[in-house]
Order: structure tokens, then sequence, then C-alpha cells
């Protein structure tokens, strides 16, 4: 049977080759998954540079918290996916393509910048659901840093990162979401960024395809372009992020 599945892939592959091409020129549909923080403040950017180096393929887009995006590519439903961390199925290649980071977040009128650890466990905790990957990173970044879930007294459960947002402008929780994410608000002064003592949630985006051979067509020529010019398309908002510590 491996034989035959290899077979398989590999005129699945060719065949991608020759329909993808048109006058020298790619051309054909990509279906990408996109975890949700990705969706919401990556995407746009990587997509008008991509498409406007391929404007002959057309774009079809499903998106989800990461676990959902990686039965999405295992089922084929999907060519490629980009998520919020590593996938750890057997039958996926994952290749990270950016860097993030989760910062801690809180209304502006909350007292102080810097947060003790005491302080840091009596808050409300605002965290995002399970099979988020951003939970996932923020739940291994507080263990590691001595805070693991039950040393905290109020957890708010939320399944997106603008309800994690906008609890913490009205509750005085402290959430954690994506730098990408708070662009506007730390402009905007609505939101700021607190320091909470030895918490340090990093991670990388990953582009994610099914194990074997290299996609070939859109999907070969989105994952080379990821892979190598994302995360030069994608560095504002760090700079901005910095300069509001």
């Amino acid at each position: 049977m491996l034989a035959y599945a290899n077979k398989l892939a590999a005129l699945i592959s060719e065949a991608e080759r020759e329909l993808g091409c048109k006058e020298n020129k790619l051309s054909g549909q990509l279906v990408l998954g996109v975890s949700t923080t990705i969706a919401q403040y990556v995407l746009a950017r990587l997509m008008n540079a991509f498409l406007a180096e391929y404007p002959l393929i057309e774009l079809v887009l499903h998106s989800g918290n990461t676990s959902e995006i990686a039965k999405l590519l295992l089922h084929g439903k999907i060519a490629v996916g980009l998520i919020e961390g590593p996938a750890r199925d057997r039958g996926i290649r994952s290749e990270p393509f950016m860097e993030d980071e989760l910062v801690p977040i809180a209304a502006p009128h909350t007292p102080g910048e810097h947060l003790s650890g005491s302080e840091f466990v009596k808050a409300k905790l605002l965290i995002r659901e399970h099979g988020s990957g951003s939970r996932h990173v923020v739940e291994s970044a507080l263990k590691k840093a001595g805070y693991p879930l039950k040393a905290f007294k109020k957890i708010t459960v939320l399944d997106s990162t603008e309800a994690i947002k906008s609890a913490a402008e009205v509750c005085n929780g402290i959430g954690f979401v994506s730098r990408w994410a708070i662009f506007k608000e730390l402009e905007l002064g609505t939101l700021k960024i607190v320091d909470v003592k030895g918490v340090k949630a990093t991670r990388d985006f990953s582009l994610i395809t099914r194990r074997g051979p290299e996609p070939q067509g859109p999907a070969g020529a989105f994952r080379t372009f990821a892979l190598e010019r994302a995360r030069f398309l994608t560095s504002a908002p760090q700079r901005l992020q910095s300069s509001n510590r």
C-alpha cells in the first residue's frame, strides 16, 4: 500500500505542476487554512504581496483554531496551513515562517506597569479555549515561570483574541494576545502592555503541509514565498510594540 500511495503522491505533484502553469505564469486555486490570529492580523499583508506576484492564483480560505486547521490538512481539505505553533501529528510537516510574542495586556487605568507574582495571580486571567495555539503557548510560559493555572483564583475562557481584548478593557483582567493584534489599541491608548515578572511567551507561526513530496503549483509557490519573505513583510508592529514598552 505504501508503494501505491507514493506513486499517487508523485502523480498528484506532477498534475499540480502541469495544471498550475499557464503561459509561463502560475495559475490555479490555492486552498489555504489559517488559524484565527494569523487570519485576523497577519494574513492580509502576506496575501497582498503574494497575489501581486501571482495575480492568476485564486485563493480559497478556511479559518479556525490550530487543531482545526491541522485536521483540515490531514483530511485533504486544504493544501497549506498557517498555524500558531508547530503541529505534532506525524503526517504533517511543520516549518516556522515568522516569530511572534504573546504579550500581557490590561486596561489603561490598571495600576502600575509591572506586576509582581502575587499581584498577577490575584488578577483575573483571560485565556483562550482548549485547542487554541495561543492557549498552549501561554500555559507553557506560565508554568515555566511558576504560575500554573491552578494558582489563579479567577480564570475566564474566551474563544477569540478580540474577546480577550474587549474583556481586558472593561473587567480589569490580564490577557495574553499576539503583538500583531494590538497595533491599533496601543496607538489609541485603549489597552496597554504590562510586564509580568518572569513571564515570556514567544512562539513561531508555522506553515504546515502534508508529509511526502513538497507541494507544487500554487501551494508550492506560497510555501516558498512564506518561508523566504514573510518575516520581512510583517516587521512594523514589532517596532511599535518596542516603542510602547
